[in-house]
């Protein structure tokens, strides 16, 4: 049969050009978000209404971040929950001054080094309670409210309230993970009251309820940060813990308290990239900066195997300095200065050859599952939050009739001795979750949050890069493919010497796919690790909001 040359050139173009849209790179999923009066972009819809609607009764952009972190403990419990910790970087417009909140708590007093030796463990457990160490979600909750709210948490409260009685209909994802989580951490007191009521986790559209979590947070909006580490809550807490093995106690929850700390920043090509300071990993990000720096990203391009080499070594040059450096400054005199200094990264970026490493030495200085979100208001403010129990949905642990799992952040201390990381009472864990914030000229430009334990500092560096370097917009800087390296030293003090696995997102071409591997990379492939963006931009007093597309995620704004 013969096919004319027209329609043979037809086939040809429509193979080519099936792609084109009218506006966005070929993986955008959407164009972003625009509105003047207040944004706000969460990994659930229902979380981002409930933002606005707080948005539009006269709350401030802390006001709305709260009441959005509440409803996402509901609706999204494999991510976050009061059982968790928080941290947040908060821009007033008034002052035009960046604050930033460490929210993290701390381990049980009466819970020891010699403890974890006697029993013979080599680290801490992933689940149960040994890893459970004080929640500093509500605390942070009332630290930020304090300084920067104006409804009352009553207010905030309420809505989540409302659907923890009436019941919401669970979304895919969440129901897929909820299932997951539950071949680990049924076994656990408590777990399968709360969230296998009939005998299962509630699948995709089921309607599933949490009347324990809407009295644990109706006694909250009543009673304040006391009620949670000083009242009944607390003792239900702590008898919990006692009867199960547990070390936390009531004055561990009475004596906690959050931390205003300095952020800290670097210079990309003009832009001051902020994050905060450790217990967190979020300096990792700032170091991977000034490594790629002096590189011409922008003409490699995001497909390149040059680029994408650099960015793997740089995350492995970084990731040495986390594992030795990162961890609780109350404890340790952390180099932050130094790590994130241009001349440190000078001599760092001397490492990376055209080859993959299998590892790199730590640098010797002179005397450290997840839901981000962000808001916007009228006013000019901005928060980027994000909270987490760690591992998903925590230990397993759940009070009795509370509503919540505690978290197992512990588990990242390590029990090697004269570690920055070791475990100590009262010491707070090195920590995966960090927000970050882009200012330029002194002004706001980006709120940001890229979720998902050690992907996060990667993801920050793709995002901006993908921005600064590659012109992306804030929607598109998510949608491009990402890469995600696993396998540098760890925090709690195991080493990888192997070079670890480069992980690639769909969206890579075969070419540079092979270009990696025979750089020396060991390349293989997942649909998951890649983390969950959220982003506002503020330009010119409107804001671009960006939702991630890899979750349920939405961007709304008014």
């Amino acid at each position: 049969m013969r096919i004319s040359l027209f329609f043979l050139l037809l086939l040809l173009y429509t193979t080519l050009h099936a792609q084109d849209r009218i506006t966005g790179k070929p993986f955008a999923t959407r164009s972003e978000v625009i509105a003047t009066h207040g944004m706000a972009a969460t990994s659930h819809p229902l979380a981002t209404q409930v933002a606005i609607d707080i948005l539009q009764k006269g709350g401030s952009a802390v006001d709305a971040a709260i009441a959005a972190n509440a409803m996402l403990g509901l609706v999204e419990p494999t991510g976050n929950g009061i059982g968790g910790d928080i941290f947040a970087i908060v821009w007033d417009a008034k002052t035009k001054k960046l604050h930033g909140l460490n929210g993290s708590g701390r381990s049980p007093e009466a819970l020891t080094l010699a403890y974890f030796k006697e029993k013979e463990h080599t680290k801490i457990p992933a689940y149960g309670a040994l890893p459970v160490s004080v929640p500093g979600c509500v605390d942070g909750w009332f630290t930020l409210h304090k300084k920067f709210g104006k409804l009352s948490m009553a207010d905030i409260l309420e809505p989540t309230i409302f659907y923890a009685k009436e019941g919401f209909p669970v979304s895919e994802l969440v129901a897929y993970y909820m299932n997951l989580s539950a071949r680990r951490l049924a076994q656990y007191p408590g777990f399968k009251e709360t969230y296998m009521p009939n005998g299962a986790t509630p699948q995709k559209g089921e309607i599933f309820k949490n009347p324990y979590l809407a009295n644990t947070l109706e006694k909250i909006a009543k009673g304040g940060r006391e009620a949670f580490y000083e009242g009944d809550i607390a003792r239900t807490i702590a008898d919990y813990m006692k009867e199960n093995g547990g070390f936390l106690s009531y004055e561990d929850l009475k004596n906690h308290q959050s931390e205003w700390v300095e952020p800290v920043s670097t210079n990309y090509r003009g832009y001051d990239v902020w994050e905060l300071p450790p217990n967190g990993q979020g300096i990792a990000a700032l170091q991977m900066l000034n490594i790629l720096e002096k590189y011409d990203l922008k003409e490699m391009g995001l497909d390149s195997p040059e680029y994408l080499h650099l960015l793997i070594e740089a995350k492995k040059v970084a990731y040495e300095d986390r594992a030795k450096y990162y961890a609780d400054p109350a404890f340790n005199q952390i180099p932050v200065q130094q790590l994130i200094a241009k001349s440190y990264a000078d001599e760092r970026r001397k490492l990376i050859t055209e080859r993959a490493a299998r590892s790199y030495e730590p640098g010797i200085l002179k005397e450290g599952d997840t839901i981000y979100l962000t808001v916007a208001d009228e006013q000019g403010n901005m928060v980027s939050l994000i909270q987490s129990n760690f591992r998903g949905m925590g230990s397993g642990m759940t009070p009795d009739k509370l509503g919540f799992i505690l978290q197992n952040r512990g588990e990242l201390f390590t029990l090697e001795e004269d570690h920055f990381n070791t475990y100590a009472p009262k010491k707070r864990p090195f920590h995966t979750i960090i927000p970050a914030f882009v200012t330029k000229d002194g002004n706001p430009f980006l709120s940001f949050g890229v979720m998902g334990g050690a992907m996060q500092p990667q993801g920050h560096v793709q995002i901006i890069v993908n921005m600064i370097d590659f012109g992306m917009n804030v929607q598109e800087a998510g949608d491009a493919p990402r890469i995600n390296h696993m396998g540098s030293s760890q925090p709690t003090g195991e080493e990888m010497t192997n070079g670890g696995t480069v992980f690639l997102e769909s969206g890579f071409s075969y070419e540079t796919v092979r270009a990696l591997m025979q750089k020396g990379h060991r390349v293989s492939f997942s649909v998951g690790p890649y983390g969950g963006y959220q982003a506002i931009m503020q330009k010119e007093g409107v804001y671009y909001g960006a939702s991630e597309s890899r979750k349920d995620g939405q961007a709304a704004g008014y």
